[in-house]
């Protein structure tokens, strides 16, 4: 699966999908790969404060656990419940049904670009 070209991404294996001050944030589908198949999700609570490259939830799989990471500074606004119920869409639809959590964001840092993501999972 390829990495969408509109999102930006960190080196935690995480995506960003920046709309305004809002951001969707979900794991990439090398991060859902490498995990396996992810059979709990722990989001953060709407409202929540987030800080950038602090551990804000937790994926498990089959084979181990994995944090999510928050790739910048802000306010969790929505969570993907449905994801919460049926973590396997983090494996089946990483950057579409699998988004994990929305950010209103207060500054966004450096993210990776999808040349330097791949570069740096050896997808280019």
């Amino acid at each position: 699966m390829s990495n969408p070209e509109n999102l930006q991404y960190t080196k935690e294996h995480e995506w960003v999908l920046v709309e305004g001050d809002l951001a969707t944030i979900g794991i990439t589908a090398y991060a859902a790969e490498k995990l396996g198949d992810v059979v709990f999700v722990d989001l953060p609570k709407v409202g929540t404060s987030t800080t950038y490259m602090k551990i804000c939830g937790e994926i498990e799989s089959t084979k181990s656990v994995g944090e999510l990471y928050a790739p910048l500074d802000g306010e969790v606004v929505e969570t993907n419940d449905s994801v919460v119920s049926a973590p396997e869409t983090v494996n089946s639809d990483p950057f579409g049904a699998g988004w994990l959590i929305k950010v209103r964001f207060t500054n966004l840092p450096e993210l990776l670009t999808v040349a330097q993501y791949n570069e740096l999972t050896g997808e280019a």
